[in-house]
């Protein structure tokens, strides 16, 4: 009776954890990483006390929430580097971080953030702009990339991925490959009049309720 307990309560708190990380994402998706920690407790359906016991400081929640996002995002830059063609490879990034950026809008946040705390990530991260820097100066002395792309400029690229707003999941992807396609074009060192991917319909942002400040919400996020 006691194991079949203890292995219950396992079960829950694990239901929970995953309940938190899961409404954790769709929140910073849409509201951003200043989000009250509490509203992420009434998405996942938990007490508050449930949500600190998991995760003291909002630095732990984001940095969890956004682990595997940060992994993918490492083996696209590894798979951009290894192509042969430098302009190929830093088209492939630009691509696939946008589309990864329109499942899970919250990561762009999470990626220019600094997190003093989260060695690992903050490690991940540093490596990804390190490598997109990388990238982009073989694409240059190839004559493929303008020369006066700056790192910034993927930055700003997926910042205005994250303000796609479209009527469904299919249809905010649709809309970032068309995106990345129009950015790949400013990129280029000269013109291209290759077609863009099809339109997707496209819908205003949902207004979305923020409670006030509370304390530990900042916990230590930055813009880097």
């Amino acid at each position: 009776m006691t194991a079949h307990l203890s292995h219950t309560l396992r079960s829950d708190a694990l239901d929970n954890r995953e309940r938190i990380l899961d409404a954790a994402r769709a929140v910073f998706a849409v509201a951003g990483l200043d989000v009250p920690m509490r509203e992420v407790a009434r998405h996942a359906g938990v007490a508050p006390a449930t949500l600190y016991r998991r995760f003291p400081t909002k630095e732990m929640l984001v940095t969890e929430a956004f682990a595997e996002q940060m992994y993918a995002c490492r083996a696209v830059v590894d798979e951009g580097l290894a192509d042969p063609d430098p302009w190929h490879g830093f088209c492939l990034v630009i691509e696939k971080m946008c589309e990864l950026n329109a499942r899970d809008g919250g990561f762009t946040a999470a990626l220019i953030s600094t997190f003093p705390n989260a060695v690992d990530f903050d490690a991940r991260r540093e490596y990804a702009l390190r490598s997109i820097a990388e990238l982009a100066r073989r694409a240059k002395e190839a004559g493929r990339l303008r020369p006066d792309f700056a790192l910034d400029d993927v930055i700003l690229v997926l910042m205005a991925n994250s303000g796609i707003h479209a009527p469904s999941p299919t249809a905010r992807v649709a809309a970032s490959r068309r995106f990345a396609a129009l950015a790949i074009q400013a990129f280029r060192a000269s013109p291209d009049a290759s077609p863009l991917p099809p339109a997707a319909r496209l819908a205003p942002p949902a207004p979305v309720s923020r409670g006030p400040a509370e304390p530990g919400d900042e916990g230590g996020l930055a813009a880097g």
